[in-house]
């Protein structure tokens, strides 16, 4: 218990915003038994953005997200190493998508079993903080870790906010279930058609991102409101109210 609490706080200590430890025995194409995921929310103001259009600062936020949380789990990597184990970081640079955009062990596989959040009904993590509105990186470990406890249902309920938002309509507005397939969540191919034809029209890049299925989300516009009220409380503070 010891060490995977100096693991979470070493990797809060790097700036993570989450960091959970989740049982990967039994999952495909993955010889360590532990995984380590880490998250980082997107600032307010961008997501607030997003739901009108995918903007340019979006677009260099994505990648400067992703670089930090490379940095992160690269030094949670180090961290247990120094420690005796064997670990390796999950970095954008050492994970290779197959040619349908889906990487070995995804991130977020490793958010489910870390207890961290659920799948949603646009195949995103959702997390009770910040709902889907975040980044995610992970590393892989023998280190003897304490897991969390897994989440195996949907807390989406009737909700369907990012289905009836998608421009692609590519969501099905399926309730997700442990072991389903991407595709019975979305479209793959008809998502990354509508995010380039978007990105193309609104920034100008030929790339695959929008956002819109966060961005709407229920629990990322609790996020953004709970983010608000401080800022409010300071504004009244300011001013003698």
């Amino acid at each position: 218990m010891k060490l995977t609490q100096q693991l979470k706080d070493f990797l809060r200590g790097q700036g993570a915003a989450l960091a959970g430890v989740g049982d990967l025995r039994g999952a495909a194409d993955c010889s360590y038994p532990v995984g380590a995921v880490v998250a980082l929310p997107l600032p307010p103001n961008v997501i607030r953005d997003l739901q009108t259009a995918p903007t340019e600062e979006y677009y260099h936020l994505y990648h400067s997200m992703n670089q930090k949380l490379n940095e992160i789990v690269l030094a949670g990597e180090q961290f247990l190493k120094d420690q005796g184990y064997q670990a390796w970081a999950q970095t954008t640079d050492r994970v290779t998508l197959s040619p349908d955009h889906v990487s070995p062990l995804p991130h977020k596989t490793i958010a489910v079993r870390a207890g961290l959040g659920w799948i949603g009904k646009n195949c995103l993590l959702v997390t009770p903080e910040y709902g889907p509105a975040l980044r995610l990186s992970s590393l892989l470990t023998d280190a003897p870790l304490v897991c969390g406890q897994p989440i195996v249902q949907s807390q989406c309920g009737g909700c369907d906010l990012c289905v009836r938002h998608c421009p692609a309509r590519a969501l099905k507005g399926r309730l997700w279930q442990v072991g389903d397939r991407r595709e019975a969540l979305v479209d793959v191919d008809l998502c990354i058609q509508k995010q380039r034809e978007i990105m193309r029209r609104a920034v100008g890049l030929d790339i695959d991102l929008c956002g819109k299925c966060f961005a709407v989300c229920a629990y990322t516009q609790n996020y953004l409101q709970n983010a608000a009220q401080p800022a409010e409380a300071a504004c009244l503070q300011s001013s003698g109210r």
